[in-house]
């Protein structure tokens, strides 16, 4: 049996992190837990469900409560990736700006306590881990690129359907910006900095020798953007529910090696 600071230092293990980012957290505490509901959004009749089920504690990826509230401090880690990709700091924070003012106020917005409320008077357990599990995610698609080392667009997104939640996802791989015969070249695997970095952090990677950039998701209006820029580059959306997927099955594999039961809710399965 875990207590749900020990789940939590489980999923911070899978990829080495000692400090816990400021979009996951644990909202209701509780220990002697055998049996969790994993899932990717959390609602009250989710709790419910878990309730149903016998369920000990809810473990959903998501940011909520006053980890969706400083979910915005993350965006920072784009800057990381930029820079590690040759582009200044100064043009990478730039960048940046709009999107975490966005995201910023647009959290400040939400009705933050309702679910964790709501778990609080079910008596669940509920903890909420996104960065780590997408750091995970990433990884493991990061290398299964470089152990293929593909020449076309075409190439990779077959390499990486190799990995069973992107070959079981109803949302296949998609070119939503460039071609699918196009060479790879230099790529980058925008993941785990939050969420995806919109039209201005692909166009910095387009201008600084990025030929390919991979994206979880990107809203339409950023990809009408590109597409009027007319700049020459890759943009491969790899699937939302997929890509989360890959680090919240890991997270569940891990706890069942711990011994503990594991009911996937809106995970796909593989």
């Amino acid at each position: 049996m875990l207590d749900t600071n020990e789940i939590l230092k489980i999923a911070l293990d899978m990829v080495n992190w000692n400090s816990v980012p400021a979009d996951t957290a644990v909202h209701v505490h509780g220990k002697n837990i055998k049996k969790v509901m994993l899932m990717i959004d959390v609602s009250t009749a989710d709790l419910m469900l878990a309730k149903n089920l016998g369920c000990d504690a809810v473990i959903t990826h998501h940011p909520i409560g006053i980890a969706a509230i400083n979910f915005y401090k993350v965006i920072d880690r784009h800057i990381d990736y930029m820079k590690e990709n040759g582009i200044s700091e100064n043009t990478a924070r730039t960048s940046i700006l709009d999107l975490k003012r966005r995201i910023e106020i647009r959290n400040h917005t939400q009705i933050y306590s309702s679910a964790i409320d709501s778990a609080k008077l079910l008596d669940m357990p509920l903890v909420n881990i996104h960065q780590p599990c997408d750091e995970y995610a990433k990884r493991v698609i990061s290398k299964k690129i470089q152990n293929k080392n593909p020449n076309l667009v075409s190439e990779l997104i077959t390499s990486l359907e190799e990995i069973p939640e992107f070959r079981k996802a109803e949302t296949k791989i998609q070119v939503a910006y460039g071609q699918p015969d196009s060479y790879v070249g230099k790529w980058v695997a925008v993941i785990a900095a939050g969420t995806n970095g919109g039209f201005h952090v692909a166009k910095n990677y387009f201008e600084n020798g990025i030929s390919t950039v991979l994206y979880f998701h990107i809203d339409y209006n950023d990809l009408i953007k590109l597409r009027e820029s007319a700049i020459q580059g890759n943009l491969v959306i790899l699937g939302h529910l997929a890509g989360d997927s890959i680090g919240m099955n890991a997270l569940g594999d891990k706890l069942e090696a711990e011994g503990m039961e594991v009911v996937r809710k809106d995970i796909i399965r593989v």
